[in-house]
């Protein structure tokens, strides 16, 4: 866990409650967490289309590289890898409410999210096995 000014990120399309997708994801809260201080929001990134990490060439800064962790509902592999390779430690929820998410993420106390494979509905096949 990195010290100092943490800048962590949440994806949230609506700007209420944590989204999945973060890689096509626009519209992310971003939350810092001086040292010893509560976490407070700092500012909210609503970029254009082009800039969703799906559609992005790449070139030049990307603001979601200023993060030190993204929280997402949901995310593919590959947009861990990206984040991942710039330093970003993405982390996915079932937590749904923002600033909840920021705090626990600092206290150790986020919930983990679903893997993303069950996310698009692969387990209708197996039959009657209710979960």
């Amino acid at each position: 866990m990195k010290t100092g000014h943490l800048k962590i990120g949440v994806s949230s399309q609506n700007f209420r409650t944590i989204t999945g997708h973060a890689g096509k994801g626009r519209r992310f809260f971003v939350f810092e967490a001086p040292d010893g201080a509560d976490v407070q929001e700092i500012g909210r990134l609503d970029m254009p289309k082009e800039m969703s990490l799906h559609e992005w060439n790449g070139q030049g800064e990307h603001p979601l590289f200023e993060l030190d962790y993204l929280i997402t509902g949901s995310c593919g592999d590959g947009f861990i890898r990206k984040m991942g390779s710039r330093g970003v430690m993405v982390r996915t929820t079932s937590e749904t409410d923002p600033l909840a998410a920021a705090k626990a993420l600092l206290a150790g106390t986020l919930p983990e999210g679903a893997p993303h494979t069950h996310e698009h509905g692969h387990d209708h096949h197996h039959g009657h096995h209710h979960h």
